[in-house]
């Protein structure tokens, strides 16, 4: 049975956390708000005090948090993993969807203190999640990956290395930043159709099987034209603003010209700021509505 560590078990990170448990390793859970981490007690797993409780004795270390600002807390921070005595064998695998600029920072920072690092943010759903079946966007070495399968491999039964520590992110904040421009241009043809007076189930159902259909228009029309936008939310406006910022500035430091990602995150500043962090990404039609 090898030892792990998880900090952040919100929507995503308590099923994770729950595969490795199931997979027969000892775990040892951090969340800011404990009630989250309760299904995870139940299940067998140590709920630490803090980031720096949670990694005693860890071989491996999952992160899995909002944004930069709190990867920063749980890393750096007074009671953070990185004041915790850590032996040099341990893998600290990112989890986190964070900035390009902040994960070659905290990289560094880490690998200073003689651990290794794994840059491996992910895609899917916390349904996937729960069944092990994410895609993992892994930037680092390829020994370290191999040594983090035993942790890895219950989480997903594929993943894509794109090259060096960074490289996943980059990745993650590319494909964020086109699906946050693809949900913009659904509700873009969306109040087109119903201003056409077309049958607006019948044009997502066809979104949704011709030539422009992806995960976006699949998810996302449906509950355009419901209009629940409050119902079983799966991914808040608060991020994806957050990754379409990430993404703009990412687009930008590799210089290229964001026109329709900032025209995205423009629309979800809005969504945002008139009150909505909270419901879904797909509400961002009722602001383009008006």
């Amino acid at each position: 049975m090898a030892k792990a560590a998880f900090i952040g078990t919100g929507n995503m990170g308590v099923e994770m956390a729950a595969r490795l448990i199931n997979a027969g390793h000892d775990l040892r859970v951090f969340n800011r708000t404990a009630a989250k981490a309760a299904p995870l007690e139940k299940a067998g797993a140590y709920v630490a005090s803090s980031p720096a409780d949670a990694v005693q004795g860890a071989q491996a270390i999952f992160v899995m948090v909002g944004d930069d600002a709190a990867s920063d807390k749980v890393w750096n921070g007074e009671t953070g993993i990185l004041t915790a005595e850590l032996t040099p064998d341990v893998i600290a695998i990112e989890c986190s969807t964070l900035s390009y600029d902040w994960v070659q920072t905290l990289s560094r920072t880490v690998e200073a203190k003689g651990l290794s690092y794994l840059d491996c943010p992910v895609t899917g759903v916390p349904a996937q999640a729960a069944v092990g079946d994410l895609t993992l966007l892994i930037g680092g070495k390829t020994e370290i990956i191999e040594k983090a399968q035993t942790f890895l491999s219950p989480l997903s039964s594929s993943y894509y290395h794109f090259g060096d520590i960074g490289a996943g992110t980059a990745y993650k904040l590319i494909i964020n930043l086109m699906g946050s421009v693809h949900i913009v241009a659904l509700a873009e043809g969306l109040l087109a159709a119903e201003k056409a007076g077309l049958d607006m189930g019948t044009v997502v159902k066809a979104l949704s099987t011709g030539a422009v259909a992806n995960t976006q228009v699949k998810s996302n029309g449906p509950v355009m034209i419901s209009g629940k936008h409050d119902e079983n939310v799966g991914f808040s406006a608060l991020w994806r603003l957050k990754d379409t910022d990430y993404g703009v500035k990412f687009a930008r430091q590799m210089g290229t010209a964001p026109a329709l990602g900032l025209e995205s995150l423009k629309q979800f500043q809005k969504l945002v700021d008139e009150g909505y962090q909270d419901s879904s990404g797909s509400k961002v039609i009722d602001v383009m509505r008006r």
